[in-house]
């Protein structure tokens, strides 16, 4: 009978099962009474996640990956006071204090305490050696700041299949949206029709956009949304993006952009099988207004150990950025601050205001099926991997 099953990073393209000690409440030798441990219902494998198993974001052999994180509290410290044991919670990717200046000021993405090596800490990275949950029981810090408590047990056991994303991706498509302006009316390009994408098609059409434009060169993702009602761009096709976009609209350009790709970008037409880590910013600044917003939620990093590309190694990207400078375009970058919206995005999914279901293709994997899943998904598979570490969820 195991302990506690988890998958580990091994090596590029090398994931392990492990059956690992239920952690405890400590980190790096002292007693966090500020923790809870969760007995993990649903844990998904990630755009992010995929950095790390194709060696493109290091981390430590052994690291425990995943950082959507839903489950049932078992345990909790002495100053946890606004949580019990049996509450079901969504854990934002987000490890943060609530204590800093970053947390006090609606930054939990910038926590300046949880990372010796820089202001972010996240589950299941090398961002201040937090484990991550794709697991069966995992150690969440600062509970009672930084974790939602979903209001009626049944009921999220119920929706878990909507309420699990809202760890990450949905707030994080979200941000991008928000971060883009999108308002009633807009029209909205969205670059990359992954998880985040799609998730960002959601919180577009959510806030009011009058048209939700979304290019990828996976034909099979592109159709998940395409039935969903969206408007899709095929970039493996030949063409200038401007040209497509103004045989939808009429116009060459949008008001809001989206990207969600972020430094594993490929290019278009004859170049979609070749990686060209600028192309979705560089697109994204290209078909937006003069005076319009783009929001970044894709990840752009510091280094990429696997890259062929000298330049994106070092994280240097060829951006054209005069093409924004000169459009007075507004740029927002970094990872999504989840907390600040996932009480609401709670609310949308349990009062049916967004379907969640709709554009994610969920697949329920039992946790030893999840190294298989990491593979498929890096294949190019347009459905979302959920994993089900303790039998919660109902069709795995």
């Amino acid at each position: 009978m195991s302990t506690n099953l988890s998958i580990t990073y091994a090596g590029p393209w090398d994931l392990e099962m492990v059956d690992m000690p239920i952690p405890k409440r400590e980190f790096k030798g002292k007693i966090l009474e500020h923790a809870v441990i969760v007995k993990v219902i649903a844990t998904n494998i990630c755009g992010s996640d995929q950095h790390i198993y194709r060696g493109r974001f290091d981390v430590p052999a052994g690291t425990v990956l995943g950082h959507e994180i839903t489950g049932e509290i078992i345990e909790i410290g002495r100053d946890v006071l606004h949580l019990a044991v049996g509450d079901i919670v969504s854990v934002p990717f987000n490890v943060s204090c609530g204590r800093c200046r970053s947390c006090k000021t609606q930054h939990p993405e910038v926590c300046e305490t949880v990372n010796d090596q820089a202001p972010v800490g996240a589950y299941g990275f090398d961002l201040g050696g937090w484990q991550g949950g794709q697991s069966q029981y995992c150690l969440v810090p600062y509970a009672d700041f930084a974790l939602l408590k979903f209001p009626d047990r049944d009921q999220a056991l119920e929706r878990m299949l909507d309420l699990a994303f809202l760890s990450d991706i949905l707030p994080t498509g979200y941000h991008g949206c928000v971060s883009a302006k999108v308002k009633p009316g807009s029209t909205v390009y969205i670059a990359g029709a992954g998880p985040v994408g799609r998730a960002a098609a959601m919180s577009a059409r959510l806030l009011g956009a009058a048209c939700v434009i979304v290019g990828d060169q996976n034909k099979e993702r592109l159709d998940v949304l395409k039935k969903a009602g969206y408007e899709t761009i095929d970039l493996s096709t030949s063409g200038s993006l401007k040209d497509k976009i103004e045989a939808i609209l009429g116009v060459p350009h949008v008001d809001c952009g989206v990207d969600a790709v972020g430094y594993e970008a490929h290019g278009h037409g004859e170049n979609a099988n070749k990686e060209m880590p600028e192309t979705a910013l560089n697109d994204v600044m290209d078909v937006t207004r003069a005076g319009g917003s783009i929001g970044i939620p894709g990840i752009y990093v510091g280094s990429d150990p696997g890259s062929d590309l000298v330049r994106a190694k070092n994280g240097t990207l060829d951006l054209i950025l005069g093409q924004a400078w000169v459009k007075s375009l507004t740029l927002t970058t970094g990872m999504a601050p989840v907390m600040n919206y996932s009480y609401d995005l709670m609310q949308a999914i349990l009062w049916n205001r967004i379907d969640v279901q709709s554009v994610m293709n969920i697949a329920v994997v039992p946790i030893q099926g999840g190294v298989d899943a990491y593979k498929s998904f890096s294949d190019g598979s347009s459905k979302k991997f959920v994993i089900n570490p303790n039998g919660y969820l109902k069709n795995s």
